[in-house]
């Protein structure tokens, strides 16, 4: 979108086309009403990035559509989130440049750009069965342009495992720190790190762990300064913050 509205404007001052044309143009740029959803054009202008496809609740069928609409504005990547594997074979039927990442459940349409962020995302989690959602906030801040490192499997059961990422962790420009159980790896990483950490809290636990409720209050709680926390199993909330704090000049 921002691409389309500078080639608009030279268009108007090389006086290729009136100023009336122009603004029909952009009174039909915001979005493009499918009559099941109204993709938002005008997102990238606004925000930065362009809008996502949310996967849950959405048929192949709709999403088909929705990334047609998109491909004619020239948006690329699209990601797609929560998204099974059943309708990504379906989506890629259709679309062949689809990229299905299973253990995320994230679909990326087109080519991934090269990473240009000031500085690198860390992702770290306390145990491998939090590494669905790591992976989640990996591929989105990636999709977004940043170069990013896993540090997975470092929780405080074994913080011995953590502590010879030292270097990475303090060079680390964003972290992101995914728990489930007690959440207690956030407040490890936040109190060693000097770069923003964005908390996620997993559903991983059991019973008492109230499915992410007891690592959300943990994070929330959290004594470390500079930790901030999304909601829970959201790594694509994380991935994004992550991508807007490393680009922030």
């Amino acid at each position: 979108m921002k691409t389309e509205t500078r080639e608009l404007l030279e268009k108007v001052r090389n006086q290729e086309i009136s100023v009336e044309e122009a603004e029909l143009i952009l009174k039909k740029a915001p979005f493009e009403d499918l009559g099941y959803a109204k993709v938002d054009f005008h997102r990238n202008l606004r925000q930065g990035e362009p809008e996502v496809i949310y996967g849950a609740g959405k048929t192949a069928e709709q999403m088909i559509g929705i990334v047609e609409a998109m491909k004619q504005r020239r948006v690329s990547p699209i990601l797609i989130t929560r998204l099974s594997e059943e309708k990504a074979n379906l989506i890629a039927e259709a679309h062949g440049d689809l990229t299905f990442f299973s253990h995320a459940q994230i679909g990326v349409v087109g080519e991934m750009p090269e990473p240009d962020g000031l500085g690198s995302v860390v992702v770290c989690t306390g145990g491998t069965s939090d590494i669905p959602v790591a992976e989640e906030a990996a591929i989105t801040a990636e999709v977004y342009g940043n170069r990013v490192e896993r540090l997975y499997d470092v929780g405080v059961a074994g913080l011995h495992r953590l502590l010879p990422h030292l270097e990475t962790i303090m060079q680390a420009k964003v972290i992101i720190a995914i728990a489930g159980m007690e959440g207690a790896l956030a407040s490890v990483v936040g109190g060693l790190a000097d770069c923003p950490v964005i908390a996620v809290p997993t559903s991983v636990g059991y019973g008492a762990a109230f499915d992410g409720l007891a690592a959300l209050l943990s994070m929330m709680n959290s004594c470390a300064s500079g930790v901030s926390v999304v909601n829970i199993d959201n790594g694509f909330g994380a991935g994004y913050m992550a991508n807007m704090i490393n680009h922030m000049s």
